[in-house]
């Protein structure tokens, strides 16, 4: 079994094996290593986390949480990347949101692969 294979075999809650943290923007307790080995491999648009790609869910998420995740993006790249140009205020909620998730799955990613050894 390969580390990647550990990860999509396991749709347990992080929160309930691991001290990694899981912001709330991400559903807080809900989200498994299976979905982070989604969201790394394809995305948020690719359907492996669908809140971030709903305009309803999305705009609702940014709505409650918006200034936790652009401030999350922005330590981590240092600034904000822009929008598509024409983009609706849910497109931008989405543009934000997934880049976000897909942010967080790729630096947690190992990390649970060195959980799950």
């Amino acid at each position: 079994m390969t580390d990647t294979d550990r990860l999509w075999g396991n749709d347990t809650p992080i929160s309930e094996y691991t001290d990694i943290d899981v912001p709330e923007w991400l559903g807080g307790d809900k989200i498994s290593a299976y979905d982070v080995a989604a969201i790394v491999q394809g995305g948020c648009a690719s359907g492996a986390w669908m809140p971030a790609v709903t305009y309803y869910t999305a705009t609702k998420i940014m709505a409650e949480h918006g200034n936790d995740v652009l401030q999350y993006i922005e330590d981590a790249i240092g600034e904000l990347p822009a929008p598509p140009k024409g983009s609706s205020w849910s497109g931008i909620s989405v543009h934000y949101l997934s880049w976000a998730v897909e942010m967080w799955a790729a630096y947690v990613e190992p990390l649970l692969m060195a959980e799950l050894e």
